[in-house]
C-alpha cells in the first residue's frame, strides 16, 4: 500500500493495469492482441505480486468467460482486448448483462474492419460497445483521453461495474494505449473504492435476484462458494434465478436491467467544458481526439475565435444534457472522429435542432491534427 503520491512515467496499457490492480481487479483473463497486448503483460507480471491470478486463455470468448466466472466467485475481474476480439466476446457481454455479473471489459481501439491496421488508431468501435451484443441490455462506456485519465477512469469503471452489477466497457483508442506520459498516482488509501453489496440474510433465504432485497434495482450478489447456492442463466428468470417465460416476469426483469442506467446516469457521466460558457462554436470530442481538439480550440481563441471544448469521458450513456444546454447557446457544434461519424448522429439527437452540427472524420489510420479542427472553426 502506498502511503503518499508517486510520480511515474507511464504507458497507457500500463495505466490501465495499474488503475484496474488499484481498484481491487484481482483476476484478469486475457488472449494478446495488438494493440492491447501490454496490458496483459503488464498483469501478468504485477498481480501475482498482490495474490491476483493471471490467466491467458486460448481464445477472447474463453477469456470473457473466465472473467464472469471469476466475478461470480467475488473477484473483481477484467479482460482485455482489441478489434476483433471485442467482436468475439460479445455474446458472453450480453450473458453477463442478463444476468448481472460485474466485470470490465477493455478494448482498445485500432483500425478496422476484420484486421484493417492492427497497429493504427480507431474510434469505430462506439457504436459495437453500445449495440454489439443482442437485446435491451444495460451499458456504461466510458473512454480516457491521457494517460493519468486512464488510470483514474478504470477505478470508476470497476466501481460502476460493482455498484450496479453491469459488465462496463472501458473503450481506449491505439494512440491513449501506447503514449507515454506522466501520472501522479495517488495514495492507494485516497482512492474511492466500491465493493458490490452482499447479501444480510442466511443462504437458505438468499433469493439471488431479487432487487427488493436491496435498493430496488440492484440485488445483492453473494459468491459462489460461500455457503449461497443459486442458479445463474442467460434465459430471463425470476427472483430465484431459474428460468422463465411468465410475461409480466420477463417485462419487469428487463425493465429493471435497463432502468439500471436511468438510475446511475448522474453518477456515471464524466464530461469536462473547457471554455464553454461563452463559447460560439463548441467541439465535442473524446479520446485522443479531445486531445486535438483542445489545442485547436486554444488556437482559435488565440486568433478571435469564441471556441469551447466539451469532453466526453462517458460515452454511453449518451451526455444529453450537455449537448442540449451547449445547444442552445453555441452558433455550432463541431464533431471530430476516428470513423465515418458514429457519435455525431447522437449529438444531432441531442441538439434537437437547436443548432448546426458539423462532422469531420478520418479513418486513414492517422489521428485527426489540431489543424484539420481549426481549419473548421475557422470556416463556421
Amino acid at each position: 500500500m502506498r502511503s503518499e503520491t508517486s510520480i511515474r512515467l507511464m504507458q497507457g496499457n500500463e495505466a490501465c493495469a495499474e488503475g484496474a490492480v488499484a481498484a481491487g481487479m484481482r483476476f484478469f483473463a486475457g488472449y494478446p492482441i495488438t494493440p492491447s497486448t501490454e496490458i496483459a503483460e503488464h498483469l501478468a507480471a504485477i498481480l501475482p505480486k498482490v495474490g491476483g491470478k493471471f490467466i491467458q486463455m486460448e481464445d477472447e470468448i474463453a477469456s470473457i468467460s473466465a472473467v464472469i466466472g471469476a466475478s461470480l466467485t467475488g473477484a473483481k475481474s477484467m479482460t482485455a482486448t482489441s478489434g476483433p476480439g471485442f467482436s468475439l466476446k460479445q455474446e458472453s457481454i450480453g450473458f453477463a448483462a442478463i444476468a448481472e455479473v460485474p466485470c470490465v471489459i477493455v478494448n482498445v481501439m485500432r483500425v478496422g474492419p476484420s484486421t484493417g491496421v492492427p497497429t493504427a488508431p480507431s474510434q469505430a468501435d462506439v457504436m459495437q460497445a453500445r449495440w454489439g451484443t443482442h437485446g435491451d441490455h444495460p451499458v456504461v462506456v466510458l473512454c480516457p483521453t491521457s494517460v493519468a485519465e486512464t488510470y483514474t477512469l478504470i477505478v470508476e469503471a470497476f466501481n460502476i461495474s460493482e455498484r450496479w452489477r453491469i459488465p462496463v466497457i472501458f473503450l481506449m483508442d491505439e494512440v491513449v494505449g501506447h503514449m507515454r506520459e506522466k501520472v501522479e498516482i495517488p495514495d492507494s488509501g485516497k482512492l474511492k473504492i466500491v465493493n458490490r453489496a452482499y447479501p444480510d440474510c442466511e443462504p437458505e433465504d438468499y433469493l439471488p435476484f431479487d432487487a427488493d432485497a436491496g435498493d430496488g434495482v440492484v440485488p445483492p450478489m453473494a459468491d459462489f462458494g460461500t455457503g449461497y447456492r443459486f442458479h445463474v442463466t442467460g434465459l430471463t428468470h425470476d427472483r430465484t434465478g431459474f428460468p422463465t417465460t411468465k410475461r409480466p416476469e420477463v417485462d419487469a426483469l428487463i425493465r429493471r436491467l435497463d432502468s439500471k442506467i436511468d438510475k446511475a446516469r448522474q453518477e456515471v457521466t464524466f464530461v469536462d467544458e473547457v471554455l464553454t460558457d461563452d463559447a460560439d462554436i463548441v467541439v465535442f470530442a473524446y479520446g485522443i481526439t479531445a486531445r486535438a481538439g483542445a489545442k485547436a480550440v486554444r488556437d482559435a481563441r488565440a486568433s478571435g475565435i469564441a471556441a469551447g471544448l466539451l469532453k466526453a469521458k462517458t460515452l454511453w450513456p449518451f451526455p444529453d444534457e450537455y449537448v442540449e444546454r451547449i445547444a442552445q447557446k453555441a452558433r455550432a457544434i463541431v464533431v471530430p472522429e476516428m470513423n465515418m461519424g458514429q457519435l455525431v448522429h447522437e449529438v444531432e439527437r441531442a441538439s434537437k435542432g437547436k443548432t448546426k452540427v458539423i462532422s469531420l472524420t478520418r479513418v486513414d489510420a492517422e489521428p485527426i491534427s489540431p489543424s484539420e479542427i481549426l481549419s473548421v472553426l475557422k470556416e463556421v
